[in-house]
């Protein structure tokens, strides 16, 4: 990769979960929910977060496995439909570099007493510092961090 590059791609996870839409809404509403299964699941240490959980609001926070090498979230929501979607903008960078830009869509769909979720991430990835399949791997464990917050097995059985 050239250091002006972009790469595009774009990514779908659906999960059954048995909790309804209200339910699963909550756990990103509420911050104390979103803390546990977003932030803190994966034991990664918190510099800083902050989260605004609103239309317009922002989330950002500030987090390294290693205490060497940081990684800086800042989100921005720009839907949120109560109980069925939320659409938000998002940035990452490594050390400072930003590393891709995306936009994330979360619908919640009712399915029989429980919830599809449907995550899709369009994303561009810069300069080679990341990869689609890297996003979609830690999407992928976010979302089973989020089955267990709703008392469900994390893993994608």
């Amino acid at each position: 990769m050239t250091a002006a590059s972009a790469d595009h791609a774009d990514f779908t996870i659906e999960r059954v979960v048995k909790a309804p839409p209200e339910k699963v809404f909550a756990a990103f509403a509420d911050p104390a929910a979103h803390d546990r299964w977003f932030v803190k699941a994966d034991n990664w240490p918190v510099a800083e977060y902050s989260h605004d959980f609103r239309v317009g609001g922002r989330e950002g926070g500030r987090f390294s496995q290693d205490g060497k090498t940081f990684y800086f979230n800042e989100t921005v929501y720009l839907d949120i439909v109560e109980n069925r979607r939320i659409v938000s903008a998002y940035t990452i960078a490594q050390d400072y570099r930003r590393i891709s830009a995306s936009i994330a869509t979360v619908d919640l769909i009712p399915e029989g007493t429980g919830t599809r979720v449907v995550f899709t991430e369009q994303a561009a990835f810069l300069d080679g510092l990341d990869k689609v399949e890297h996003r979609r791997e830690g999407w992928e464990q976010l979302i089973g961090f989020l089955a267990a917050e709703l008392g469900e097995r994390a893993d994608l059985a």
